[in-house]
């Protein structure tokens, strides 16, 4: 059974906190699926929207991931440098490839190659932001790669990690990712790098 799609529209939206993240709060009117339509109030972050990006060696099989401090990990009581992909936000006037290709060499000074979207954008966490994250993979030499490496403007400490792809995939696999960008990356990592489907040109 098909049911009817239900209505949902802004009411208002009052400003709470406009900085690096704005924060609004929200009432909508809401269609309930029992009937009627209820007055809801929401607190919802807005902070545009990102990439995060999977950079892979074929030759040495090899991938390249950042670590850097994670506020919000160290407030939920966890150990606060995480490997994770690197990644940024889409500027206005770029797609996500263009910005992943700009994020790699900020966050690396590395250079992606044959950029192809993962995923077009999916979102963060939609009970609390707006935010969606497209996820791009490419191919990078890892011959060099390695040192700190970040916009000084934004404060970034950022280091650059390099693992062989199974220790990735593995590492996956096993929860010690537990970044959730980086563990969707990683699942469809391990599916087309067990099928051998990556190569340099063709991801």
């Amino acid at each position: 059974m098909t049911l009817a799609q239900l209505r949902a529209v802004i009411h208002s939206r009052t400003p709470l906190y406009e900085g690096f993240l704005r924060v609004y709060r929200y009432e909508f009117d809401v269609e309930k699926y029992g009937g009627g339509i209820s007055r809801t109030s929401w607190e919802i972050m807005e902070r545009g929207n990102a990439v995060a990006v999977l950079g892979h060696d074929p030759a040495r099989d090899e991938v390249v991931l950042v670590k850097e401090f994670r506020p919000g990990v160290i407030v939920a009581g966890e150990y606060p440098y995480r490997d994770n992909l690197l990644a940024g936000g889409i500027e206005s006037n770029e797609t996500a490839l263009e910005a992943a290709v700009r994020e790699t060499r900020e966050e690396t000074g590395l250079t992606l190659s044959n950029p192809v979207l993962i995923h077009p954008g999916a979102y963060v966490s939609p009970g609390g932001t707006s935010e969606k994250i497209a996820l791009v993979y490419g191919t990078v030499d890892t011959s060099h790669a390695g040192g700190v490496h970040g916009n000084v403007s934004e404060n970034e400490d950022i280091l650059t990690v390099v693992l062989p792809a199974q220790v990735f995939i593995d590492r996956v696999r096993s929860g010690d990712i537990n970044d959730l960008k980086t563990l969707v990356a990683g699942y469809w990592f391990a599916e087309h790098h067990a099928a051998k489907k990556l190569n340099a040109d063709s991801p």
